[in-house]
């Protein structure tokens, strides 16, 4: 009996790899400590995907990571405006701006290690990599 493929969705928020999307892509699964939050081990535990496919692959996950942070930043507005509104004359837009670096700041750590995920997952397909072998 074939095993049900994995959702991609939930695999991508639990930071799981890309090819099996059954083993943890980073040896902490907590973000703490800070100096290890993206600590990954070379190889998935479960297929034997390699997690670095190239020196310096992870350099791209930068815009990644920007691309979240304004993706943030847009949620921000939509719901401040909605909620408070913005204007200049009550400095409700400075009040805004103040909220949403918070909040990216405080996100910061989650969105190095999901913007990760996301750059594994657009080369890494399910099935696919380099090692991959099913669990029967």
């Amino acid at each position: 009996m074939e095993d049900k493929k994995p959702a991609l969705l939930p695999s991508m928020l639990q930071m799981k790899c890309p090819n099996c999307r059954r083993g943890h892509m980073f040896v902490n699964k907590s973000i703490f400590p800070l100096g290890k939050l993206l600590d990954m081990p070379e190889r998935c535990p479960v297929c034997g995907q390699k997690m670095e496919l190239e020196v310096g692959f992870y350099y791209g996950t930068g815009y990644v990571s920007y691309a979240l942070s304004v993706g943030l930043f847009f949620f921000n507005l939509i719901w401040y405006w909605g909620i408070i509104g913005l204007s200049y004359k009550d400095y409700s837009i400075f009040y805004y701006l103040i909220t949403s670096v918070t909040i990216v700041v405080l996100l910061q750590p989650w969105l190095m290690r999901f913007s990760r995920v996301l750059y594994l997952y657009m080369f890494v397909k399910y099935g696919k990599g380099t090692a991959f072998r099913s669990e029967e």
